[in-house]
């Protein structure tokens, strides 16, 4: 899924150079959209106590981005298990690489504050990507 952003004077720094800690933003925005486009809001998933929150993330950056910089996240996933998704994410400006993260995120239970297996509904949607589940 390619999910567009446009670098805003909020996501910069004094020299016009977007802050270290929003690309995570980008990112999570991007993450989000992947699962509204398979018709998974976090709203929805918030009525039945569950949320995914994210494990882990890796991130690299290559190159600065920029105000008033169109950039294209582009996001799939690498891993699938219980409760526990892989995504693969890249930032990208036109052809070039700016920067990529590895996210592992896991669905909790939001009563119990728990890992939680991903609801068969959700594991069933997501089959359709291209990738071994």
């Amino acid at each position: 899924m390619h999910f567009p952003i446009r670098v805003y004077y909020e996501d910069t720094d004094a020299g016009g150079v977007v802050y270290h800690a929003n690309y995570l933003n980008f990112f999570e925005r991007a993450r989000t959209e992947f699962l509204r486009q398979y018709n998974f809001s976090q709203q929805a998933l918030f009525g039945q106590s569950l949320a995914f929150v994210v494990k882990k993330i890796e991130i690299e950056y290559k190159l600065p981005a920029r105000l008033d910089d169109l950039l294209n996240v582009e996001t799939t996933i690498s891993e699938f298990k219980k409760a526990t998704l892989v995504f693969k994410q890249t930032l990208w400006k036109q052809d070039i690489c700016l920067s990529e993260a590895t996210v592992t995120v896991a669905s909790v239970d939001l009563v119990k504050m728990k890992p939680v297996a991903i609801p068969d509904d959700i594991r069933q949607a997501l089959q359709k990507i291209n990738f071994s589940i």
